[in-house]
């Protein structure tokens, strides 16, 4: 079975990322690292005979891998394309999840963005504002008017 495991883990690998490292970790499992997309999948047989439990995660700055953060149990004998798919939602999951890599740090949570009302002073102010430029603009036409009907003799 772990045979067949490391097999499907090496199919799987070369379908979804061109650049991979494959290797067996300490319980037994499979790895498939993509370096290039910061993201690793993992497979380990389950105590149910033929499934086999994917793990998806991230691959922190410096090379050390994150828990997962999603997970799907499928057989092992449904192939590499069902397989792939699996693995391929998983990733959509973590993309989805995921903060840009600036913003990232260790218990860091980012609020949620919300669209803050403007004060009610800020409102006043601005109507003080643009009823001072419409009201200068307005002079300085009719004094240009009175100029120009001045100097034309009208």
């Amino acid at each position: 079975m772990l045979a067949h495991l490391a097999d499907t883990a090496r199919q799987l690998a070369a379908v979804l990322w061109q650049q991979h490292t494959v290797y067996r970790d300490r319980t037994g499992g499979v790895v498939i690292r993509g370096e290039h997309v910061e993201r690793w999948i993992s497979l380990s047989v389950t105590g149910t005979r033929g499934e086999v439990l994917i793990r998806a995660g991230r691959i922190l700055d410096g090379g050390t891998s994150a828990p997962a953060r999603a997970e799907t149990v499928m057989r092992l004998d449904s192939g590499t394309g069902e397989l792939a798919a699996a693995c391929r939602r998983l990733l959509a999951d973590i993309a989805m999840s995921a903060e840009p890599a600036a913003s990232r740090a260790p218990g860091y949570a980012r609020p949620a963005r919300q669209a803050r009302p403007r004060p009610r002073k800020a409102r006043v102010a601005l109507w003080v504002v643009l009823a001072t430029v419409t009201s200068a603009s307005v002079v300085a036409l009719l004094v240009a008017y009175s100029s120009y009907s001045a100097a034309s003799g009208r």
